[in-house]
């Protein structure tokens, strides 16, 4: 019989992996067919998609007051671009706006804040997650002849990340501790998720945007129609693992956020 304790501590579980594997689900998915779209191809947007959705997830999930103020400054920063240019809506100028504002958000943050180099540790945990994550994905899709859709390729990514990232987080932090520099942390993690507020802002308006020609517009039509079933698939995959993880002993409630 579970104590009161005990019960809210595995619905707080379930309810914070399901939110970040939805997070990880729908922006791996759309990255993965934005890098398709662009040129990318075999293992490349499986692997590049998935270091991507990892680490800023993982900003998310261990620093969420610096991911928060990057969020906020990559939106702001969009919306400013969009106010300026108008439908003249660029990949590459958007993201860089974005990125520039995290940038300048995450040094005001440091400034203002004590200077702690473990959101960046945790975001490189989250890149060597994502790596892994991202190899074995491929080398199975290779194996695989069939077609995979994209609620079970989130699913699985996102298991693939979460245990990876929870089963390596204390040695890799550890190993970060007094080499990282302390006040580059909040502007690097924060221009990180800048940039793909950019991004993502930028496939949304994609399909109205006058200056991109119809083919690019029905590709990034069929990445909207995607997110969502990679959003359920990280959602499902999210609570499987945070469930696996609380039966293995690896409880949410002593992760420390920063």
């Amino acid at each position: 019989m579970l104590s009161r304790e005990r019960f809210t501590a595995v619905v707080t579980t379930l309810f914070v992996w399901s939110l970040a594997g939805a997070l990880f689900g729908g922006l791996f998915i759309g990255l993965y067919q934005v890098l398709t779209v662009l040129g990318l191809s075999d293992w490349q947007p499986v692997v590049v998609g998935s270091v991507a959705a990892a680490m800023t997830t993982a900003a998310f999930y261990s620093a969420m007051p610096v991911a928060m103020v990057g969020a906020a400054a990559g939106v702001v920063a969009s919306i400013g671009y969009l106010i300026v240019f108008g439908q003249r809506v660029e990949l590459s100028t958007i993201a860089i706006t974005a990125t520039s504002a995290g940038l300048i958000a995450g040094s005001f943050y440091s400034w203002m804040v004590r200077r702690n180099a473990r959101p960046l540790a945790e975001t490189l945990t989250g890149l060597l997650a994502g790596l892994g994550a991202g190899v074995i994905l491929s080398v199975v899709l290779m194996l695989y002849p069939q077609p995979v859709g994209p609620l079970v390729m989130a699913a699985g990514i996102v298991a693939l990340v979460g245990a990876l990232f929870q089963l390596n987080e204390h040695w890799i932090v550890q190993a970060c501790h007094g080499w990282l520099p302390d006040g580059l942390a909040a502007p690097l993690v924060s221009a990180l998720i800048a940039g793909v507020i950019g991004a993502s802002i930028w496939i949304m308006g994609g399909t109205a945007a006058a200056a991109l020609d119809m083919e690019t517009k029905d590709a990034i039509e069929r990445v909207l129609n995607d997110i969502p079933l990679g959003f359920l698939g990280g959602l499902l995959g999210g609570v499987v693992t945070g469930m696996v993880l609380e039966l293995l002993g690896f409880r949410i409630e002593n992760h420390e956020m920063v």
